[in-house]
């Protein structure tokens, strides 16, 4: 017997690669355009470009148009230069006409307020900040006229029950200090709108007297140790801002609904397994922010695309502490790592607020952000 041979036409096997070449060639092509296209890039870009505008001082608005962010390297270039120009007209400006109302201080090497300040009842505004100044002198009552009360990153660890006395006090800021409690004679202040009393991490509570705080609009107590949303934030019935991120927070009250003005609601690196139904019933409410690492239910209506409700959703990553002998230097550090925290998500949320929509290439957000 002879062998079989099978012949094949040459014609048939090219006509084979030249159809799967053109199958490879066409896929190259659209998955070049994808990563063109891909939100990612975008993303990337941007973050890069704002990062570097804050760097550098330059004000949001100024590349930030409608939401869209203008990455031009001209535009950077352009954008400094003017910004420089006109912080400097406006330090000489600030220098010739600086108001007779205000006290600023700044600087390690402050330890205690100067004496003179007490002769000095006419002045309407504090900014004091990143001093070693450990306590607010009880002769603060003194200032009847005191408006803002801005005292951030210093070291105090107690305010005292006279700041219930400035019955004018509009916003009280004692964020990233060392603050263990909240005087309840803060709930005297009926005129008080915003109050600030982040990064202190270790506030578990507020006292209920500040219940009486009808006018308030602003509470930020993240980066502390509340277990639960406060009695008295929930009787503010102005509020409109309210972000408790970075808390121990495993669920929300049933009557989170009685904050019937809230409009933004930050709750990012918490404990929620669930969120209430009763969140829908803020009819106001056009930002929620949560950590999507534990939420095993939520609404469906809150990722409603066709609800005016931004919902986004983070995906934490984060470092795992080590042990350290000293817990000063640990604390410290984490005082700077929250501080850093929140600059990011502030400028994230900015920019997302100014936005009509959530961006189409996402209805989600979620990233990793390791410090």
């Amino acid at each position: 017997m002879g062998h079989k041979v099978v012949v094949f036409d040459i014609s048939v096997v090219r006509a084979l690669w030249e159809t799967r070449v053109k199958k490879h060639k066409a896929w190259q092509k659209k998955e070049k355009e994808r990563l063109e296209k891909s939100a990612l890039e975008k993303i990337k870009e941007e973050w890069n470009f704002v990062a570097e505008c804050r760097r550098k001082g330059i004000p949001q608005a100024a590349y930030c148009k409608n939401g869209f962010v203008d990455t031009s390297v001209r535009l950077l270039e352009k954008i400094e230069r003017n910004s420089l120009t006109r912080q400097s007209s406006l330090s000489k400006e600030r220098d010739k006409q600086s108001s007779p109302f205000v006290f600023e201080l700044s600087g390690e090497q402050w330890t205690e307020l100067p004496d003179s300040l007490k002769e000095q009842t006419h002045l309407k505004e504090w900014h004091i900040s990143n001093t070693l100044i450990q306590n607010i002198p009880t002769y603060i009552e003194l200032f009847q006229a005191m408006r803002i009360l801005d005292l951030p990153k210093n070291q105090i660890s107690r305010l005292p029950a006279e700041i219930g006395c400035l019955k004018n006090l509009k916003e009280l800021n004692v964020s990233f200090n060392h603050l263990k409690s909240i005087p309840p004679e803060l709930g005297d202040c009926e005129n008080l709108e915003r109050l600030d009393c982040s990064g202190n991490l270790e506030l578990t509570e507020l006292p209920f007297e500040l219940s009486n705080l009808k006018q308030v609009t602003f509470v930020d107590i993240s980066a502390n140790k509340f277990a639960s949303v406060p009695i008295c934030v929930l009787r503010m019935c102005n509020l409109q801002w309210l972000d408790m991120s970075n808390n121990s927070l495993n669920d929300l009250p049933q009557d989170i609904d009685r904050l019937e003005e809230l409009q933004t609601f930050l709750l990012y690196k918490n404990k929620l397994t669930y969120l209430p139904y009763a969140l829908l019933n803020l009819k106001k409410l056009t930002l929620l922010v949560v950590s999507g690492d534990h939420l095993v239910e939520l609404p469906t209506a809150l990722c409603d695309s066709s609800t005016p409700l931004k919902f986004v959703s983070l995906m934490d990553n984060p470092l795992d502490n080590t042990q350290c002998q000293d817990d000063v230097e640990v604390m410290e550090s984490e005082r700077d790592r929250q501080c850093f925290d929140k600059e990011v998500l502030k400028a994230y949320l900015e920019d997302l607020k100014e936005r009509e929509s959530v961006p189409s290439y996402t209805t989600k957000v979620s990233f990793s952000l390791q410090l």
